[in-house]
């Protein structure tokens, strides 16, 4: 057993969609989120900038005595996470690998994969899932404008309703049925994403992926915890006026933000 927390990071709200599958799934765990407000959105930023942050974010959650870290962001997994592995003494775990194994395990020949720019451009989904899975087709598509839609409280406003309609088209034409939510943000605009679909689409939630990946390797590795939880806390590193807001409508609950 292992009382101590999982720590959580992410540029912004996105990351609490991992946040809100792993508290399902595993809810005797303490958790401890950053939001990385101060540097939002990692999607435009450069490679050396997200290494730099994210290796901030990792230290922080060290000296918190966190047991298991998670990069709930898909722009700082694709862009950063070997080097954290490399760097720090710690299981970190993203959201690319567990999520490309439950597509193996699905044995999907055909899959959509929506992103940031930076994850796009770094084709980071692209390569793990052809490397796992042969013959797989991937059609990616960047989405730049979702995560700060999102970040603003307008994910059902006009505008984010015609960026989604705007980015499916691609999806729609090749009748693709199954899309990865390469950014945390994505879940969000889940049932906007739906209503743009004439057919049924698996929208496939790496929080989702993420949390089943942790309840096994925590039980594996006698890492879980079986007392009744006693922290979630959530940790901004700038003050944002609609966070916790917007963290509600996600989570269906109200954060303690610090």
């Amino acid at each position: 057993m292992d009382t101590r927390p999982i720590g959580i990071f992410d540029s912004g709200v996105g990351g609490l969609t991992v946040l809100a599958e792993i508290k399902q799934t595993l809810p005797n765990e303490n958790i401890i989120y950053m939001g990385d407000t101060a540097n939002f959105p990692y999607g435009d930023k450069c490679k050396e900038d997200i290494i730099k942050f994210a290796k901030k974010m990792v230290k922080t959650l060290i000296q918190k005595k966190v047991k298991i870290i998670v990069v709930a962001c898909g722009t700082a997994t694709s862009q950063a996470l070997d080097i954290l592995k490399k760097e720090f003494n710690i299981p970190i775990v993203g959201i690319i690998e567990p999520t490309v194994e439950y597509v193996k395990k699905q044995k999907y020949n055909k899959i959509g994969v929506i992103a940031t720019e930076g994850t796009i451009r770094s084709n980071a989904w692209e390569i793990a899932l052809k490397s796992k899975i042969k013959d797989i087709q991937v059609i990616n598509k960047a989405c730049p404008m979702l995560a700060t839609i999102a970040e603003e409280g307008r994910a059902t406003s006009k505008e984010g309703r015609q960026v989604i309609k705007e980015y499916m088209k691609p999806f729609k034409e090749k009748k693709v049925d199954k899309i990865i939510l390469g950014c945390t943000h994505y879940p969000i605009y889940e049932k906007i994403i739906r209503e743009e679909f004439e057919y049924e689409i698996e929208l496939i939630h790496t929080g989702t992926t993420v949390a089943n990946y942790l309840k096994e390797n925590l039980c594996k590795n006698n890492m879980q915890n079986t007392l009744e939880k006693d922290l979630e806390v959530v940790y901004l590193t700038k003050p944002e006026k609609y966070f916790k807001e917007i963290a509600k409508n996600i989570l269906n609950f109200e954060i303690e933000i610090k």
